[in-house]
């Protein structure tokens, strides 16, 4: 399968780079297999950076191989053990479950609302995963680990507004 990676700069080695902030699935690279969300994600990476580039990796990805060969999580929609495996991650804490590879869904800012809420303990979980399911749902692809990067295999890159470079 093709999967992207949005930024401001081609990624052709990816790398596992710690963050000052928690995200979804951990730390790792984070990719998608929609061409609309990488192209976004490069394009906010842009205006955080100031930067005039806005671009799309593309790479190869085994998935079947990489489940065969990894542990892998998989989450096909939000759900009550998506939520609480994501609410974890961001809050910088552990999982039980030790992950090479974390796929699952990501969507807009306004899931963001919705977890911090829960969070809060204004939403039930029950509520929040209602709410969650009404949102556009994109979906992100993590690896986790320097031996899952092997299957995250660089083909080309291009410019979000101008088309392709190999």
């Amino acid at each position: 399968m093709i999967i992207y990676h949005g930024s401001d700069i081609p990624v052709i080695k990816p790398k596992i780079l710690s963050t000052n902030r928690f995200l979804d699935f951990g730390e790792g690279f984070y990719t998608t297999s929609s061409y609309e969300q990488a192209r976004r994600w490069s394009q906010r990476i842009a205006d955080v950076r100031k930067s005039k580039n806005s671009i799309i990796s593309f790479y190869d990805f085994d998935i079947d191989k990489a489940k065969k060969d990894l542990q892998t999580i998989q989450f096909d929609e939000p759900s009550a053990e998506w939520l609480n495996f994501v609410v974890l991650c961001r809050n910088g804490k552990e999982t039980d479950f030790k992950y090479d590879i974390a796929i699952g869904p990501v969507a807009n800012d306004n899931v963001y609302e919705t977890i911090r809420l829960f969070e809060t303990g204004i939403y039930t979980k029950d509520e929040a995963i209602i709410r969650l399911k009404i949102e556009k749902i994109y979906n992100q692809i993590l690896f986790h680990t320097e031996e899952a990067l092997k299957y995250c295999i660089y083909t080309k890159h291009e410019n979000a507004d101008k088309g392709s470079n190999e």
